[in-house]
């Protein structure tokens, strides 16, 4: 029986290079948190999709869009 290798793909940083933070300490440009910010390379894929769709959610009650 042959071995099938699974191909996964690295989920890319939402970063648009528009860095700064808003009052509440998001940034405006991608929607993390700091915290989010910094742990975005020590993150395995589940946690990165984790932080795209929290990101998300805000961008888009904040009325803006990723």
């Amino acid at each position: 029986m042959s071995e099938q290798k699974t191909i996964v793909k690295e989920v890319k940083s939402p970063c648009i290079s528009v860095c700064a933070l808003n009052d509440d300490g998001l940034c405006i440009g991608c929607w993390r948190t700091v915290d989010e910010i910094a742990a975005w390379s020590s993150l395995d894929n589940e946690g990165k999709q984790d932080v795209v769709r929290l990101a998300q959610r805000r961008a888009r009650e904040s009325g803006s869009w990723l």
